[in-house]
């Protein structure tokens, strides 16, 4: 089998059928489990949050990392109040 980073089409292709087995499961779902994968998910991600943060601060205080990611927080509500970043691309001219 080739290596599919060097196959853009097959790599695509992949892609592809990973999002359409999402989809289809998340149709699946009732909005009860599709809320508890949403809290599961936001979950994962604070704590890859954290762990990037007390490696960044060099660090095993819990704390400590929870401040840093508060920091980043803050700098991301920041930004996001002055119209630097946006969820939407903005329309063409």
């Amino acid at each position: 089998m080739s290596n599919l980073h060097e196959d853009p089409a097959a790599m695509k292709a992949l892609q592809d059928a990973i999002y359409r087995d999402k989809v289809l499961r998340a149709r699946g779902m009732t909005v009860a489990e599709r809320l508890t994968e949403v809290f599961e998910q936001s979950q994962h991600q604070f704590g890859m949050m954290l762990a990037g943060a007390m490696d960044r601060l060099g660090t095993w205080d819990e704390e400590a990392g929870w401040q840093e990611v508060g920091r980043w927080m803050d700098r991301l509500d920041r930004v996001h109040d002055h119209g630097l970043y946006v969820a939407e691309k903005p329309a063409a001219p």
